[in-house]
């Protein structure tokens, strides 16, 4: 049996006022829906963050984590080039064994640091200071240089990778320009 009774205006309210709570849930749930979405994403993205700083913090560990051994290490490099630079010329004869062994141990020294991603910082006389690599020892006027020329070695400088371990140790001219 058909209704074909006009609804009454009481009816009608009603079913407005219906539609107009299901509209208002309807954009309570797409507000609810979106600050979900919202939660999501930025949990996305400190999660990739959080596994970029660990990659690095990893790679940071891996190239540096050696570089207190390494820093350690570097005085023995010193003492075993002070050693073979110290022989006499007639004394490498007598001493030849003691000179090899030396030389074949600062070799393996060497090659260790290579592996490990230390080299050395070699200035040379005439070379121009430069503060970054090098630490100034004294400072000297030498005539035949200008200021700031390195006029000395003291002791080879180390990086490790690219971070300076220890600057090279230099004399550097103090000549006042002419």
């Amino acid at each position: 049996m058909a209704n074909d009774e006009p609804q009454s205006l009481d009816d009608l309210a009603a079913e407005g006022d219906m539609q107009d709570d299901m509209l208002g849930r309807i954009a309570d749930l797409e507000a609810e829906r979106d600050e979900f979405r919202d939660k999501f994403m930025r949990a996305l993205a400190d999660t990739e963050n959080t596994r970029k700083r660990s990659e690095r913090d990893r790679r940071e560990a891996e190239n540096y984590g050696g570089s207190k051994l390494a820093r350690d290490m570097l005085p023995v490099y010193d003492n075993m080039r002070r050693a073979l630079q110290s022989v006499e010329e007639e004394g490498k004869e007598v001493n030849k064994a003691l000179l090899e062994g030396i030389e074949i141990t600062m070799r393996e020294l060497i090659s260790v640091f290579k592996k490990h991603g230390i080299d050395p910082i070699v200035p040379a006389v005439g070379d121009k200071f430069d503060p970054q690599i090098h630490q100034a020892m004294f400072e000297a006027p030498l005539p035949g240089t200008k200021a700031g020329d390195i006029i000395q070695v003291a002791a080879e400088g180390f990086m490790l990778h690219d971070r300076l371990l220890r600057p090279a140790q230099v004399g550097v001219s103090s000549m006042p320009a002419s």
